[in-house]
């Protein structure tokens, strides 16, 4: 805990944006972050409630210990606290920038709604540790001369790779793009995550001994089995990249996209990778739709405003939210209430209980509107609520229904789960096929970059364990 009193003392109070006005112009990082003083106050607000359902699984799928971390805060002791925090989240700047905070949600304080800054906190002693350089490589001496091969570096497979050479095994991971992070570096814009931070990772963990190999497309251009046949263990973190459809006509119409490929394609731009040979998908001077309301949602949004779309729709199918949830019914668990993310605060028309029935086009097969027709809460269409958007580019970002099946998996062999993802338990994250183990969004469906940072820790123990007999990692 922070102050005794801090709670009663002091107001919460966030970091705040850049005009959208001027935002909207770049595509960097936009968060004006408070000072020293202002973070150590926030950290004071943590109060002593009893039973901080903050750092329970509740609250932090990697349970980091936030009150103990506000408390040495608060008393000016920010090198504990990086300390503190890197021993439960070996990526505290990338969870301080993009997780949705589901620990502020837990905090005792959102009973009134005024939660501590958690994410804020966190976000400054992890910059805060970088910069003066307190993160250094943590190189074991000791190797146990086993090799461990591990597809995928996202968070998963990179949070796996860290813990597995620290443990003192010969780790390689294989990533398909030409660069690390995953959907971190080319899914997430750049305005929500620099991708220096990433860059930075990856040096740390190569001076740690993790040997990177890029363009390694496993299934496609590298064969399962070689690894297989290579490592002592393999631990797949591919994550989940089959998109949802749209039940509706029209989806080939020119100009509807899926949301993937339009963020990746700006991120290779800012990136520096050449797109120059692929189809050019810009927002810029269009009327743009997209039909999804979550995170690539809004990363969408984000994205179409920065490259100069003339007007952003977004359609919802499911109804407004309330603006605050029943406390008393929903806490310390993440709660449905409306909210508004910095990228839809820039302008975009948002449609809630919208139903995409049509997407229209013209002779020449270009798009033109979207058909639309507001839903019950079964989600079916009411009769006689059609409406029709104008649209030149239409985006569908509904989420990722399971991993690409052809590949990797196909010849893997293993067995699924009913939703389609590569099965494997939260104990051991076997797989059915000996040696090899799965975690994150490949395992457990889409979902957050905290989550994945858990199970690729956790993958790496048990990994550890089978191949030591015994291990020191944390789960």
């Amino acid at each position: 805990m922070g102050k005794v009193t801090g709670f009663l003392e002091i107001e919460r109070e966030e970091p705040r944006y850049e005009p959208a006005s001027d935002r909207i112009r770049h595509f960097g990082e936009f968060t004006i972050p408070l000072s020293e003083g202002r973070v150590v106050d926030q950290a004071a607000r943590c109060m002593d409630c009893g039973i901080p359902f903050c750092h329970g699984d509740t609250g932090c799928p990697v349970n980091n210990q936030i009150p103990d971390w506000n408390d040495l805060v608060y008393h000016g002791n920010w090198e504990d606290a990086a300390r503190n925090l890197h021993s439960t989240n070996n990526f505290p700047e990338f969870t301080g920038r993009i997780c949705p905070a589901p620990c502020e949600e837990a905090c005792t304080l959102n009973l009134e709604d005024v939660p501590v800054a958690i994410k804020t906190v966190e976000q400054a002693i992890a910059d805060r540790a970088i910069r003066a350089g307190w993160i250094k490589p943590q190189i074991n001496p000791d190797k146990t001369g086993k090799s461990v091969g591990i597809i995928g570096s996202g968070p998963a497979g990179m949070a796996a790779a860290q813990q597995l050479a620290r443990a003192g095994h010969d780790v390689h991971l294989y990533e398909r793009e030409p660069k690390a992070g995953g959907l971190m570096r080319y899914g997430i814009p750049d305005f929500k995550m620099e991708k220096e931070h990433i860059d930075f990772r990856v040096t740390q963990m190569e001076a740690e001994g993790v040997t990177f190999h890029y363009g390694v497309n496993v299934g496609v251009t590298t064969p399962l089995a070689e690894l297989q046949a290579k490592h002592d263990a393999v631990l797949m973190c591919g994550g989940s990249e089959k998109p949802r459809d749209v039940d509706a006509e029209g989806t080939d119409l020119a100009g509807v996209h899926f949301a993937m490929p339009f963020l990746v394609q700006q991120n290779r731009r800012l990136g520096g990778e050449d797109v120059s040979g692929q189809a050019q998908l810009t927002a810029a001077g269009k009327h743009v739709v997209v039909v999804g309301g979550g995170d690539t949602a809004s990363d969408c949004v984000g994205t179409s405003f920065r490259q100069g779309a003339i007007a952003v729709t977004q359609l919802d199918v499911r109804p407004m939210p309330p603006e605050l949830e029943n406390k008393l019914t929903n806490w310390p668990n993440w709660a449905v209430k409306m909210r508004t993310s910095s990228s839809q605060a820039e302008g975009a028309i948002r449609e809630f209980a919208a139903g995409t029935m049509k997407i229209i086009g013209n002779a020449k097969g270009q798009v033109t509107g979207v058909e639309c027709a507001r839903v019950d809460r079964k989600r079916q269409p009411i009769p006689g609520s059609e409406f029709i958007i104008k649209a030149d580019l239409v985006l569908l970002a509904i989420g990722f229904a399971s991993p690409v099946k052809e590949g990797m998996l196909t010849e893997l062999g293993a067995d699924l789960d009913k939703r389609g993802n590569l099965f494997a338990d939260t104990i051991s994250y076997k797989t059915t096929v000996p040696k090899v183990y799965a975690a994150g969004d490949m395992r457990r469906g889409q979902s957050l970059v905290v989550w994945a940072i858990r199970e690729g820790r956790q993958a790496a123990r048990s990994i550890d364990f089978d191949l030591m007999g015994k291990t020191n990692l944390p789960r």
